[in-house]
């Protein structure tokens, strides 16, 4: 992991986004020494605990070797509790991503976004799907109160 650390001096920064939904992360990723941070807590500590593997994909499919000089400080706002955690995620993903592009190179970062991409897609593309507004003459946007004839 230090083959790379000459050209890092601390200066370097990229920042990137995740959404998912209405939920929206912010990371900030800067040379440092690999710790990743969550609205300023450590990422072990993402709720709910049944999702904390999620917002690990990352790191994980990647080695932590990727992220040993890197610090990343997330911020998530918005959406609830599972769109957060695939915002996070994306986030992370996009941050390693850039950050590979802009100051190691272009070999690495090919090798990282190929990774990521073939295990799950909504790493680096954002997934579109929205709630659709509901309408008037039914419960929802597609249902229809029943039509009676008597």
């Amino acid at each position: 992991g230090l083959f790379f650390l000459h050209r890092l001096n601390m200066s370097q920064s990229v920042q990137t986004f995740g959404r998912k939904k209405t939920a929206v992360a912010v990371a900030h990723c800067k040379a440092g020494n690999g710790s990743i941070k969550l609205n300023g807590s450590p990422l072990e500590l993402v709720t709910p605990d049944v999702l904390r593997m999620k917002a690990f994909e990352p790191v994980l499919l990647l080695g932590r070797n990727r992220f040993q000089n890197l610090d990343i400080r997330v911020r998530v706002r918005g959406g609830g509790q599972v769109s957060q955690i695939y915002a996070i995620r994306q986030a992370l993903a996009k941050a390693i991503v850039a950050f590979f592009q802009k100051y190691v190179d272009e070999s690495a970062k090919t090798q990282i976004k190929e990774a990521l991409l073939q295990y799950d897609r909504t790493l680096l593309v954002a997934d579109p799907r929205r709630c659709e507004p509901k309408k008037f003459g039914g419960k929802g946007a597609r249902a229809r109160f029943q039509k009676s004839y008597r």
